[in-house]
This record gives structure tokens, sequence and C-alpha cells, in this order.
């Protein structure tokens, strides 16, 4: 808690020199808000201010349409897994072409990923995702209409942009709009619809036609383009580019009519000219000491999220249940009914138990699921207990999922969205989504030729990766709940001196 006052403090004498340099003149200061008080009245105004910060009806409206992307994002994934034995049988693919079609909307999620960062700093939060959502439409029509593996595979590209783009724009947005008591929960519901988008398709994958599935995989994002007008742009955007009108009027409408947000507004302004002394940072002045330790926790939870195997089994879910000998369509009904409420408590319980506690947690479920399946797998290749195998492969693609979907699949993209300053937001931003792509890529790519490879060896070493992971967690991730993205910046920022 004394450290806690220490940056709040140190901040807002930052926050003051800049701004007497600014406004020199005592009318200036009364203007924006601010009077010549000395840093700890204005910490103890500040504190004073927090219980003012409320959640309205416009910031869980914005949050929902935002996290309806991640809805569509969800269909994406759960597509391949219940279309897999229609498309092979009617356009004859075999599993090197499957194998592609499956692993290209990671390849596209890659290829959005490396202009993220860029396209959601000049276009806005906003008009991003309506620009996300241009691939996504394009992509599902194209995947309904196909005749041949290149129609499909291109229109798997195309969507995979448009969640690439999602990937990061989504976060980032919540994480600028939300109080800060509830931004872990506001963010993680990104997890949670693209949980439901999975589940859906999960379920429904086991009776439609997969031309029909992927029209039900349209809809929604044509619905997500007509809400996308009636949702404000992030305060924090704006103020970055300077429209510090539009970003009061924002400020006001979120946090509701009756709200003095002076205080946030003159903060986000006073972070962001603090950061933009240093200037917009550029990819190759992003790897300089100060930005180390971010950089590191970004990058390091990316990498460990996709070599732990979540997306392999994700995609590949019918697949590990038919190798186990348990009933595919049973398996993935079950996973659909139990995600969601998993996904759901995740999101209760982020901002009561913490960031790295539920980490870790989800990190030990999925070391231990893929141990299990490890076992499973290694028993069925040597035919030993074989009425146990269809069970012990249930439970750990079951629990596997589970896991992911509580902690490990929307936590990391929670801490992406508050760990940057606003400077190197777009550069470190864009390198960690491209680290989570490329390596999601590589993994969903060549999950189905490991799978016949050696099944048991994959998931022993996705076993050892979730153990590493709780390690990195432990002694690397800091504790974010409850810290303003402000108190966040100034965290690191003590840490580099």
């Amino acid at each position: 808690m004394e450290r806690q006052k220490s940056m709040e403090k140190g901040l807002l004498r930052k926050s003051l020199s800049i701004r007497e340099r600014k406004f020199p003149n005592e009318e200036a200061f009364l203007e924006t808000g601010l009077s010549r008080k000395s840093p700890r009245e204005i910490t103890k105004k500040a504190q004073n201010d927090d219980g003012e910060c409320r959640v309205t009806a416009t910031v869980f409206f914005s949050t929902f349409v935002a996290v309806s992307g991640s809805f569509c994002t969800g269909c994406g994934a759960g597509f391949s897994s219940g279309a897999q034995s229609g498309i092979t049988k009617d356009l004859s693919l075999s599993v090197a072409e499957y194998s592609m079609f499956g692993s290209i909307l990671t390849l596209g999620g890659l290829i959005g990923a490396i202009f993220s960062g860029k396209v959601a700093d000049v276009l806005g939060r906003k008009r991003t995702m309506l620009f996300c959502e241009a691939f996504c439409v394009t992509g599902w029509l194209a995947v309904a209409l196909a005749q041949d593996a290149l129609w499909l595979d291109c229109g798997r590209l195309l969507l995979g942009i448009g969640v690439g783009l999602f990937s990061y724009v989504i976060p980032v947005y919540i994480a600028e709009i939300a109080p800060k008591h509830v931004r872990g929960s506001f963010v993680f519901a990104n997890q949670l619809m693209q949980n439901c988008g999975i589940a859906l398709f999960f379920i429904i994958g086991n009776f439609l036609p997969w031309r029909l599935l992927a029209i039900v995989g349209f809809v929604p994002c044509v619905l997500h383009v007509f809400c996308l007008f009636f949702i404000p742009e992030s305060p924090r955007w704006l103020a970055k580019k300077g429209r510090d009108k539009e970003c009061r009027s924002a400020l006001q409408r979120l946090r509701g009519s009756d709200v003095d947000i002076s205080r946030e507004a003159n903060t986000i302004r006073d972070t962001i000219e603090m950061s933009e002394v240093d200037g917009e940072s550029r990819m190759s002045e992003l790897f300089q000491r100060r930005y180390a330790y971010p950089l590191l926790i970004g990058v390091g939870l990316m990498f460990l999220q996709q070599l732990s195997g979540s997306s392999g089994v994700t995609y590949y879910a019918s697949s590990l249940f038919n190798k186990g000998g348990f009933p595919s369509a049973i398996g993935t009904s079950v996973i659909a009914t139990i995600m969601v409420p998993k996904a759901m408590l995740g999101t209760i319980i982020v901002d009561k138990m913490g960031r790295r506690t539920l980490l870790m947690a989800s990190c030990a479920a999925m070391g231990l699921s893929a141990l299990l399946l490890s076992v499973s797998y290694g028993f069925e290749s040597f035919g030993i207990l074989p009425d146990l195998t269809p069970i012990f492969t249930c439970i750990g693609v079951l629990g596997h999922i589970v896991a992911f979907a509580m902690g490990m699949g929307g936590l990391p993209w929670i801490i992406m969205a508050e760990i940057f300053p606003m400077n190197v937001k777009v550069s470190a931003g864009t390198l960690v989504t491209v680290t989570n792509w490329l390596f999601g890529w590589i993994i969903t790519y060549t999950f189905n030729f490991m799978l016949e490879w050696n099944a048991s060896g994959m998931f022993f070493i996705f076993s050892m990766v979730s153990a590493f992971s709780i390690v990195f967690i432990y002694f690397l991730v800091p504790e974010t709940k409850g810290r303003s993205l402000e108190e966040i910046q100034a965290l690191f920022s003590n840490s580099v001196q």
C-alpha cells in the first residue's frame, strides 16, 4: 500500500512539473481543473475521487460491443473442429491440406498482428474494429461458397487477418475505457465471449453442414458492425491525438453525466505528455533497458501460452477424441457446456484473486491435463488399459481447454493491454501480438503431424511448458489488479530505476 502511494505521488509530481512548464499562469491551471496545491494535497484529492469512478451502462454496453468481436474470433476457432469431416469429404482434402486450412487462420492472424498496433493508432480503436469486420465478413462468405481448397484457404486467411487485428485492439480498447477496479474482469470478458463462440460451434457443428456453419459465423459479424456505431472512442487515444475536447466528451459519456471527470482527464493527458517527451518509439528503439521488463513479460506470456499447445487442442479437439476412442460429438458438446461457465467464473474472480494467482492455477491445471493426455495416448500405443484410454482422453482434453479458458487464454491479453506506456504501445503491442500468432501458427500447422508421429511425447512436452510457465509467472509477472494504467506505468518506471 505504501509503495502504491509512493508511485502515485511520484506520478503526480512529474505531472505537476510538466503542467507548470506548459501552463505557467495560475489561470491556465484553474482552466484545466488543477490548482497549485502540494503533491500531498493532490494525492489526497485523487484518493477521494476514486470512489466517483463507477461502472456505468455506457461502459457495460461499450465493453459488450467490443467483445462481440471476440465472439466472432471464437466462431472462427471452433469452425475447424466441427467442419473437419464434412470439408475433407466434400472437397477430398488430405491431412496436410486440412492442416493448412486449420492453421491458416493463425497465419492470417500473424499478418493482421503485424499491422494491428499501427492500424489501431492511425484509425482509432473503434474504426479498427470496423476494419476488422470487413475481413471477417469477406472471409466467411468465401469459406461458405468455396468449391476447392484454394478458395477455402483464401477465406480462412482473410478471417484470420481480421481476428489478428481484433486480438490487439479489443483488449486495448476495453483497458482504456474501464475503471481500474473492474478492468481485469471487463478485459477477461474478451476470453469469455471467445469461448462462447467456440462453444456454439462445437455444439452446432455436430448437426449443421459446414457451409451453413460458415453462414452462422457470418451473422454475428454483421450485427457487430451495426453496434459499433453506438459506442464512444477510447478517451486515451483521443488524448494522444490532441483531441482534448472529444476526449473529455467521451470520458464524460463513459463515467456518467453527473461525475467530475477533470482529474481523470488531466491524469490521462499528463501521462501522455510524459510519454511524448521520449517521442513515439519505433520497433528498433523498443529494445532498451527501460522497456526490457514489460517486454519480457508480454512476449514471454504469449510465447508460453502458445507452446502449451492450447491452439492445437482447441482447433483439433475432434481429432483428439477420435484418437483416444471417445465419441467426438459427445466430447465437443461436453466441452461447450462447461467451458463458458468456467470462463464466466474467471471473469468474476480475476479482480478478486489477481492476475498472478489465476495465471499460475490455470497453468497448473493445463500441465496436469497435458500429462494425463500423454499417459492416455501412451497407454493407447502400447495397448495397455484400453477401457481407461477414452476416459483419460476426455478428461485431459476437457481439462486442458477449460483451464486455458479460465486463465491463460485471456490474462496475457489483459496484462499486454496494461503494462506498456502510450509511446510504445503500438510497437510493443504489435511485437507481443505477432509473437502469439507466429507460435500459434507453428503449433496449429504441426499439431496433426505430431499427433500421428508421437501423441504421448507431444503432450509431455506441453506439460513441461506449463510447468515452466508457473516458474516464469511466479518470479517475473507483477500483480496489476486494482491499479490504474498510470500507476502501472509508474511501477515499471520505478523498477528500472
